[in-house]
């Protein structure tokens, strides 16, 4: 370890996702790298709703989970200012932080394939289209009102139909490397282990953003405030992956355009949704990149 660096991180992950994924494998490990680079980490770890939580809404998290968790990351490093990095809806949760609290604590913010125009989520749209797919039957007939994790992995598999078959077909053709077989077994895990998620934040996900797009309009309304990516003015750099079918480029190209942040720069890296964040690829393409950017701010 060269620098320590002053600034602590705090990764915010989409609340649907168990973030074991960033900390893996000793040498395929985010949270590794960066600890090992001088950083102090932290990550909202999220578990799943209870009965009685499927009330929570986006407002909930972006207006008071990150919140108190930036003020406990502060508490306990005893700094002033944080960077946060956010990955996929985490990302888009911190970038509503980030606007709601523009003169709040918040020094640095990262921001991995964060989807902004929902315009260009021609998939996702598809799938919850209102002309064959009524949101408000489908979370009030649910049992506590709980999305299932299971929802989130088939409709994954639903972007990408014959990617699974696929998958498996390069797995026994790589039957007999160890490593192959490691790094599928471990990755297979996580995509398949997703979390519930609160019925209130679901039926506001899908109306706001993915059918009515009102983030990238300005017109999302978050505990009572309207949320203003224009409004950024720290230093605000995205990280978004060249083969993305989760986030399309057009899915994540506003942020940049949109941030009035003087210091702000978007990087385009070789790879998919995932293998942009964490895995042995990530280690050499962005990785690398994010040290860099984040100890010249951090300082």
């Amino acid at each position: 370890m060269s620098e320590i660096y002053r600034v602590p991180i705090l990764i915010v992950v989409a609340p649907s996702n168990r973030s074991y994924f960033l900390d893996m494998t000793p040498g395929q490990s985010l949270i590794e790298f960066l600890l090992k680079s001088g950083f102090d980490v932290y990550m909202l770890d999220w578990l799943p709703p209870k009965a009685n939580e499927s009330h929570l809404r986006l407002d909930d998290y972006v207006t008071r989970f990150i919140p108190d968790a930036v003020e406990r990351v502060l508490r306990d490093s005893g700094q002033s200012q944080l960077s946060v990095l956010g990955y996929c809806a985490g990302g888009l949760m911190s970038v509503c932080y980030a606007a709601l609290y523009a003169d709040g604590p918040l020094k640095n913010l990262v921001c991995l394939t964060t989807p902004i125009d929902f315009a260009h989520m021609t998939l996702h749209r598809n799938l919850v289209d209102p002309k064959h797919f009524d949101v408000d039957k489908y979370i009030d007939s649910l049992e506590g009102k709980l999305v299932p994790g299971e929802a989130f992995f088939q409709g994954g598999a639903l972007l990408r139909p014959v990617s699974r078959i696929a998958d498996q077909i390069k797995l026994w053709d790589n039957m007999w490397n160890d490593e192959y077989v490691k790094q599928y077994r471990m990755f297979d895990r996580w995509v398949t282990d997703a979390l519930p998620m609160p019925g209130e934040y679901m039926r506001q996900f899908i109306k706001d953003l993915l059918t009515g797009n009102r983030l990238v309009k300005n017109e999302l309304v978050l505990d009572g405030r309207t949320v203003v990516i224009g409004n950024i003015r720290v230093p605000v750099l995205h990280a978004v992956a060249e083969h993305d079918h989760i986030t399309p480029r057009g899915a994540t190209k506003p942020l940049i355009e949109m941030a009035s942040s003087e210091d702000k720069e978007e990087v385009m890296i070789k790879g998919g949704h995932i293998s942009v964040a964490t895995g042995p690829k990530a280690a050499h393409r962005l990785w690398p990149k994010l040290e860099d950017w984040l100890g010249r701010r951090s300082e």
